[in-house]
């Protein structure tokens, strides 16, 4: 009976992370279509590796607009005008960054998981381009533009 549970748990688990699973094409794929930034605006990428906290997929607001969620390995992207932006995401708690962004420059913000009281807490972070540009290799897009 007790391995029976444990079966039970483990196949339980797995449909749980699989139902979670990201099903966009990878950025690798994706990374052609989308070099195209007009001259006068700038692209933040948002992006979210690994699957600790699946479940927890808050929206990603830019200055208050919600422009995305947080996918466990998923991107989007974002071209806007140069200034400067409030990134904020919430679970238990809000959790915000502020960045500026100038005319045609590429910004990278990974939405980083903590454990919560209750729940996982999704923050944004700012990542270097060389960093987050490797990073985001293997992510795979959730966004909702056209491509």
């Amino acid at each position: 009976m007790k391995a029976l549970s444990k079966l039970v748990l483990v196949l339980a688990v797995l449909f749980i992370i699989g139902g979670c699973a990201t099903s966009g094409s990878k950025f690798t794929e994706l990374s052609p279509a989308i070099s195209n930034l007009a001259p006068d605006s700038g692209r933040i990428y948002f992006y979210r590796t690994g699957i600790f906290g699946a479940a927890v997929q808050p929206d990603v607001k830019l200055n208050g607009e919600v422009i995305g969620s947080s996918v466990p390995n998923g991107f989007f992207y974002v071209d806007r005008q140069p200034g400067t932006y409030e990134v904020s995401t919430r679970t238990e708690v809000e959790r915000k960054l502020s960045l500026t962004l100038d005319k045609g420059q590429i910004r990278f913000v990974r939405l980083n998981v903590s454990m919560g009281f209750f729940l996982a807490h999704v923050y944004p972070e700012l990542i270097e381009s060389e960093v987050g540009g490797k990073e985001i290799q293997d992510c795979r897009y959730t966004g909702q533009q056209k491509l």
